[in-house]
């Protein structure tokens, strides 16, 4: 997975822009972060989880998806490997980020849809 695999998937999302933070690329759903790219390096990505979710990613796949450090981390930042990390698990986890940051009503209705987007697959 490349950066730019990163950033065209994340941008298939519905309501999402890219923006700038702290100098690399994040995209946003209505204004609110859900991911990141870049940070802190090229070989990573972030998503914005649930501290639950986190925990589920993470144990499944611990070579790819692991707590950001400190108290973002804590919150359910967390960090995907890009050179590790299958194009289906990194859109899962897109998802669930896209899903905990966009307005309830927006989230229940791309969930309503998902099997029209990707197949019916989510974690």
């Amino acid at each position: 997975m490349t950066r730019k695999d990163f950033r065209r998937i994340a941008l298939n999302f519905p309501a999402t822009s890219e923006s700038t933070h702290m100098n690399h690329p994040d995209f946003r759903v209505c204004g609110k972060i859900f991911a990141t790219v870049g940070h802190p390096d090229a070989a990573w990505g972030m998503v914005r989880l649930t501290p639950e979710q986190q925990e589920e990613f993470v144990g499944a796949e611990p070579a790819v998806f692991e707590p950001v450090k400190g108290g973002w981390g804590r919150k359910g930042a967390t960090s995907v490997r890009l050179k590790s990390v299958k194009k289906s698990s990194l859109r899962a986890a897109l998802a669930a980020a896209w899903c905990h940051r966009a307005p309830r009503a927006l989230a229940r209705e791309f969930e309503s849809h998902l099997e029209r987007f990707w197949g019916g697959r989510r974690r």
